[in-house]
């Protein structure tokens, strides 16, 4: 299937690695002209540089912190000068939860939610709102946010407070937006193949005293397909949301985990 990406201009935040790159690298693959958004600019530019080997596309490695409205202005009207304009945004600038954290009432620290909603929420907000002009003015346009399965489920009020906001945004932005040709969605992936995998897997290997073969089957023993989905799956569903051939689909949330085993969501 054509996904009529090509020659369309994407900014992705949170891609300097992980489901980020990831989706970048899927629209480039597209024929779309990419910019890399985030807040390390060594590591920025040596993805740029290998994506750009890759794939043959226009790959601008742009840094800057999504928790400075300033700092997102700036990138937004440096990647719309030296691209001509900006058609797609997918927001995927947030940390994984952080396993330190603890989850129950008693140990939740104010700061912990703040420094979430700073960069998850508002973080994204700022970005939807920098772009928003770009896309209404070209009648034209689709903003993806990265969110996750906590949203659904229970176990870290910090996580499903912050994706449920994710989702909630994502609802209001796409009504606002819509009648300018603008799509807004969101994806909840679950527990995803990355780098940080191998690390992860040997805490949870090393907490529990088990194998590194057991703590990968544990870590998918809730998936329905039997295994944790990776970066570039979870990039094949941003990719279509990111083309023309969505367009049925706005305001809602897709999950992108492999299936949850148990819970119906209609």
């Amino acid at each position: 299937m054509d996904l009529r990406l090509d020659g369309k201009r994407a900014i992705i935040t949170g891609a300097s690695r992980g489901i980020g790159l990831a989706v970048a690298t899927a629209l480039a693959a597209e024929g779309t002209d990419v910019a890399l958004v985030a807040r390390g600019a060594a590591a920025l530019e040596e993805a740029a540089a290998g994506l750009a080997r890759g794939t043959g596309a226009r790959v601008l490695a742009v840094p800057a912190d999504t928790t400075s409205s300033e700092s997102v202005d700036a990138m937004v009207a440096r990647v719309a000068g030296e691209l001509g304009g900006v058609d797609i945004l997918v927001n995927a600038a947030a940390q994984p939860a952080d396993p330190t954290i603890r989850r129950d009432l008693a140990g939740l620290r104010d700061d912990d939610l703040r420094a979430e909603v700073e960069t998850k929420v508002l973080g994204y907000l700022r970005c939807a709102r920098a772009v928003a002009p770009h896309m209404i003015a070209a009648g034209w346009g689709r903003i993806v946010n990265i969110s996750g399965l906590a949203a659904r489920q229970s176990g870290s009020a910090i996580g499903s407070i912050r994706n449920v906001a994710v989702a909630a945004a994502t609802k209001n932005l796409a009504d606002e937006l819509g009648p300018h040709g603008i799509n807004v969605t969101v994806v909840h992936p679950g527990l995803t193949v990355t780098e940080r995998t191998p690390a992860m897997v040997r805490g949870v290997a090393t907490a529990r005293g088990i194998s590194e073969d057991e703590a990968r089957a544990a870590m998918a023993s809730g998936v329905t397909i039997g295994r944790l989905v990776d970066a570039a799956e979870v990039a094949d569903v941003v990719a279509f949301l990111c083309s023309p051939r969505s367009v049925a689909i706005t305001g809602d949330a897709i999950a992108a985990g492999g299936g949850a085993r148990g819970p119906i969501h209609y």
